[in-house]
């Protein structure tokens, strides 16, 4: 009797231990449903999924899969951390990654001590989320703003450019980025002309447009993401604005996501951002031709970096041998990694950015009434990557 209750016991410890084994690791997206930062959100899902998919083709980690958890809401940051809260106290998710804007990112920073979970972030750029209020939890995949200043700064002093007019969303990361701009135009004797901004709801630019159209500088920037920045990309073509400007440099709006949408009215603006689906290299070769079997078109650069994401987190698994969240983060914390689709990298461990190459894009006219992007240059991380704020404190 004894023996037969032995050998039930085993059985079913073995059955437990099995079930466990196959227990998915549950890699979570918090994503936005509603208002202007839309048109992104299906990029963010594609690189996740294609991730996921890729990693269980692969046999996913310490054997067991991975699992998809995408967890909706409505855009302000109070619905970015219902959603993380759902993500890790309902669906037991311990690594995500999102579409969220930097006061988004913020907010759901400060949540992640409490949280126990580490926050790939794929998009948001400010560089109070490195610097001032870098966390523990929080590591960027994206390029900060002051990055992209740093190629801005470069396109300027290469076109000879004085004068700058800014029309910017009113949100944290474009006022961060004009706070860098403004900061380094004097080293080659430049400054600011206009400074405009606009809520990123707006649908009506005509007073803003009306007010640069009045004496433009040499370059117009903007930082108007989304949906906003298809919106004011056709209503200025009725008016010429861009044609007014020497240069015009943009961020989060000239891309290959929203140039459908803007038809031809944005040819001649230039972007600096963190992939383009022409880059060189073997692994970025694969990583476009697998995705376009899956999704029938090329990767943006934020699907890419939704995908580089959960990559990392897998590197950083198989490193610790653990999804321990402790475990994990120390794996991330200076992690190099070799020719992955964007070339080398390295998890910078003093403040969690991604050191990385940035490429730098224009629209062209690819037909009548369309646009199309081109990559202009890739810019090698030593020259474009802001050094370690001393602000941050971890």
């Amino acid at each position: 009797m004894k023996t037969t209750l032995r050998a039930a016991m085993a059985a079913a410890l073995a059955l437990h231990g099995a079930a466990f084994a196959q227990q998915t690791i549950k890699l979570g997206v918090l994503n936005i449903e509603a208002g202007p930062l839309v048109p992104f959100s299906s990029a963010i899902n594609e690189g996740t999924t294609m991730a996921v998919e890729t990693l269980n083709a692969k046999g996913g980690a310490l054997g067991r899969k991975y699992e998809l958890v995408i967890q909706n809401h409505d855009g302000p940051p109070a619905g970015a951390i219902a959603a993380a809260n759902k993500l890790v106290q309902q669906q037991g998710v311990s690594f995500f990654t999102s579409l969220s804007p930097s006061g988004n990112s913020l907010a759901v920073s400060a949540k992640l001590g409490e949280l126990n979970a580490l926050f790939l972030d794929a998009t948001a750029a400010s560089d109070d989320l490195t610097g001032k209020n870098c966390n523990p939890n929080y590591f960027r995949i994206g390029i900060s703003d002051g990055s992209q200043v740093q190629v801005w700064r470069e396109l300027a002093q290469r076109n000879g450019i004085k004068t700058i007019d800014m029309l910017m969303a009113d949100m944290a990361a474009a006022r961060n980025a004009s706070k860098y701009l403004t900061a380094a135009l004097p080293a080659f004797g430049g400054s600011i002309g206009k400074e405009l901004y606009t809520p990123l709801s707006t649908t009506d630019h005509g007073s803003n447009i009306a007010q640069l159209l009045g004496k433009p500088a040499d370059a117009l920037v903007m930082y108007m993401p989304g949906a906003t920045g298809v919106g004011l990309a056709k209503q200025q073509a009725q008016f010429g604005l861009f044609e007014k400007y020497k240069l015009v440099l943009s961020a989060s709006m000239v891309n290959e996501i929203l140039i459908t949408g803007q038809g031809d009215s944005t040819v001649g603006v230039w972007s600096a951002q963190s992939y383009f689906a022409t880059l060189p290299g073997t692994a970025n070769a694969e990583f476009v031709k697998a995705f376009e079997a899956r999704f029938n078109r090329k990767p943006s650069y934020l699907a890419a970096d939704a995908y580089l994401a959960f990559m990392l987190v897998h590197e950083a698994i198989t490193k610790a041998k653990s999804t321990d969240v402790a475990a994990v983060r120390g794996a991330l914390k200076g992690l190099k990694l070799a020719n992955t689709i964007v070339g080398d990298i390295e998890m910078r461990a003093a403040d969690h950015q991604l050191v990385r190459p940035m490429v730098v894009v224009q629209a062209v006219k690819a037909a009548p009434g369309k646009g199309e992007m081109a990559l202009r240059s890739v810019e090698p991380a030593a020259r474009t990557t802001m050094p370690p704020s001393p602000e941050c404190k971890m």
